[in-house]
């Protein structure tokens, strides 16, 4: 049985693949976008949680890792948004 760590990895490597492989086949650049900052989202949180090993430490530690990921992302969303809009 594989452990976190390699399943995290294995995931890992599936969403990069899937990041490189996404961008010809969705016709709407702002889904496209929307999509691609989800696998980032999943990306950071697994990384942040497995590798940075943020499961042991408190949840307001965890609470603000993840939520400065999300912060992040949607920041980048809303940038794409309006570059799409204008």
């Amino acid at each position: 049985m594989p452990d976190r760590i390699d399943v995290t990895w294995i995931m890992l490597i599936g969403l990069a693949l899937a990041t490189i492989l996404l961008p010809p086949l969705v016709p709407r650049p702002l889904f496209g976008n929307t999509l691609l900052l989800a696998f980032a989202a999943l990306k950071g949180h697994r990384i942040a949680l497995d590798f940075m090993d943020l499961r042991a430490v408190p949840a307001l530690w965890r609470g603000l890792v993840v939520s400065w990921i999300l912060i992040v992302l949607l920041l980048a969303w809303l940038a794409s948004a309006i570059v799409a809009l204008i």
